[in-house]
């Protein structure tokens, strides 16, 4: 039992970390640089640590960029605005990322500039062959762990974990929550202490400061996954940019 919740916590943050610090911070928004075989490090942690749930960081900084550009519209990738559960969210969000992703629609130009690629391992790490394995490695340690069968709930869990993350704040940070700044759409600060989320939550901040790696604004709005950057930083594995966007008054 003690296993599971272990190998469950260690997915639900280390896979948060990467999406909100690489997928987000870096593809999407480029807050921070990187030399190109780290870049490939950070590739390669995103599948480790997203497993069967791996997004490819060019597809998810192009889709990203289109909900900064259309937020709270219909041509917004992720929108409770339009979709009446958060399921349909997700599903509509999923179609979006594979026609990105399978370059079945056409990118803005504007969308698609300066990513981070890496072809080769993308297709490897988002083929279903892969994707399954993963997922079935995945079984084998709660089948290995024998939790008790309620515990078993947590494995479809993990499988998506990556959207899942994604959905929760796109979907509940749109919907309550408080906010900083008037921005020009319905996004606000879900949680007032971001432990669980490790900073996304902060999400109106992050609409109206979206140059910033740093997502808390107020005294108690601690961003773990800012903190992380900061100590990367500081061992030179990474470059924060020196240049931050003006922070509104509050």
């Amino acid at each position: 039992m003690q296993i599971v919740i272990i190998f469950f916590v260690l997915s639900w943050y280390l896979s948060l970390l990467m999406q909100s610090g690489f997928l987000h911070r870096y593809a999407a928004h480029k807050m921070y640089t990187m030399g190109p075989k780290t870049e490939k490090v950070f590739f390669f942690l995103t599948w480790v640590f997203q497993g069967p749930a791996y997004l490819s960081p060019p597809a998810y900084g192009i889709l990203h960029r289109m909900h900064h550009a259309h937020t709270d519209t219909a041509e917004d990738p992720h929108s409770p605005s339009y979709d009446r559960t958060i399921f349909s969210m997700m599903w509509r969000t999923a179609v979006t990322y594979h026609n990105i992703f399978s370059k079945k629609i056409e990118i803005d130009p504007n969308y698609s500039r300066n990513l981070p690629t890496w072809d080769a391992f993308d297709r490897f790490a988002s083929s279903w062959i892969t994707r399954l394995s993963v997922a079935f490695v995945y079984l084998l340690v709660y089948l290995w762990a024998n939790p008790p069968l309620w515990m078993y709930a947590l494995f479809p869990i993990q499988i998506i974990i990556g959207p899942l993350h994604g959905a929760i704040i796109n979907w509940f940070a749109h919907k309550w929550g408080y906010r900083n700044f008037n921005t020009k759409d319905t996004s606000k600060n879900f949680l007032p202490l971001d432990l669980l989320m490790i900073g996304e939550s902060y999400h109106n901040n992050h609409h109206a400061n979206q140059k910033n790696p740093n997502f808390g604004v107020r005294f108690f709005e601690i961003d773990p996954t800012y903190l992380v950057l900061k100590l990367l930083h500081l061992f030179r594995i990474i470059q924060l940019s020196p240049k931050k966007e003006k922070i509104r008054n509050i």
